[in-house]
């Protein structure tokens, strides 16, 4: 088996050991980093991803193919040599006012980073403000709205109205996500799409910019 997909083949085996083996061997080898990052890393946690959509894996498992792919990146990243990956776009995302639920946010995030995106996260309880600040000032790609309870997914459409009052909303997607959203409640408050898993999060940023 060729050494990239060896990569590939030790992400969706969760085999953090042996993703670093192989790297550090196709990196003697003097194959480039971004073959390896694209054809051995990227490939392997998209192996991952379809498992995860198809619910044969769950999110620990994730986790563990993501921590594996990271040390592979850890050690490809000096072989750049100042070169700096194309971005696929810079995503804001934050937990909106009241909520201070994160780990869901926090793995979209990690995924996104993953996918290719550049990714600030604000944390939890984000004011409308806030969002609006950071947009003016950053003008990212895409917004990423998060919320777990009833109460609180009511400030997504407070931020969205907020952006629209701002005159920016028309240069930002916003995608929303959490245990009470539907794709129905998204087209109600205004938001470019919804997603129910950190992999689909991706899959819909990809969507949304064409990626």
């Amino acid at each position: 088996m060729p050494d990239l997909e060896r990569i590939a083949q030790a992400i969706f085996e969760l085999d953090e050991d042996k993703v670093v083996e192989v790297v550090e061997q196709t990196v003697r080898e003097g194959v480039s980093p971004e073959e390896i990052i694209n054809n051995g890393l990227i490939a392997g946690i998209e192996k991952v991803g379809v498992l995860f959509k198809r619910g044969d894996i769950f999110v620990p498992e994730v986790l563990a193919a993501t921590a594996a792919m990271k040390s592979g990146l850890r050690i490809v990243e000096p072989y750049l040599k100042g070169r700096k990956l194309e971005s696929r776009g810079l995503v804001i995302l934050g937990t909106v006012r009241g909520d201070i639920h994160d780990i869901g946010r926090r793995l979209v995030g990690t995924m996104l980073e993953t996918g290719g995106f550049d990714i600030i996260d604000l944390g939890n309880d984000v004011a409308e403000e806030v969002f609006v600040a950071k947009v003016s000032e950053l003008k990212p790609k895409i917004v990423g709205l998060s919320a777990l309870l009833n109460t609180t997914m009511l400030f997504m459409k407070t931020t969205i109205d907020a952006l629209r009052e701002a005159g920016c909303r028309d240069q930002v997607k916003v995608i929303i996500g959490g245990s009470t959203i539907t794709p129905g409640f998204a087209e109600k408050i205004g938001a470019d799409g919804s997603a129910a898993d950190a992999i689909r999060a991706v899959d819909l940023a990809k969507s949304l910019l064409k990626v």
